[in-house]
């Protein structure tokens, strides 16, 4: 009987330190940023585009209006998106990056497209990588990803930049 009761203390242990090791290498990866084909900080410094300048240009009454994909969840994009916007399908799943290539079928290859998500914090949007990835490896050259830090709700909505509802 105490020799079970050893081995449940031995095997709750390893339990512990498998999962704080387990739980800092992910928090590690999660917040540091690392850049993958998958990661938000794949797309280039240069490729972000930061709300203010989006809805600058999207108040200008002359040019050419950007294509804008949001390629998170279409529950959030029923429930609050920019005006003029499609919604492409998440970016972190192969259907959504099959409904991106769809959506931009017959656009130009120097066409500016903007894409977002808005999901989460930048650095944990599973979305914006891959179908910057995507769009990039289509031939598209003038594709920018919407910088939202925090997410769309406080970085578009709460400052008041134009917004839709519903589809």
């Amino acid at each position: 009987m105490h020799g079970n009761r050893f081995t449940g203390i031995i095997l709750f242990s390893a339990l512990i330190a498998f999962s704080a090791f387990g739980f800092s290498r992910d928090c590690s990866a999660q917040f540091s940023g690392p850049v993958t084909s998958t990661s938000a900080y794949s797309v280039p410094e240069s490729q972000r585009m930061e709300p203010a300048a989006l809805a600058k240009l999207l108040q200008a009454a002359s040019g050419d209006r950007p294509v804008m994909l949001q390629v998170g969840s279409h529950i959030m994009f029923a429930q609050s998106h920019i005006p003029g916007s499609v919604f492409a399908g998440p970016g972190s799943q192969s259907s959504g990056l099959h409904l991106v290539e769809t959506k931009v079928a017959s656009t130009p290859r120097s066409k500016l497209i903007v894409i977002y998500c808005g999901c989460c914090p930048w650095d944990r949007c599973p979305n914006i990588g891959p179908a910057y990835k995507r769009l990039r490896e289509l031939g598209f050259t003038n594709v920018k990803a919407l910088y939202l830090a925090d997410n769309f709700g406080n970085d578009w909505v709460a400052k008041g930049y134009p917004t839709d509802k519903g589809e």
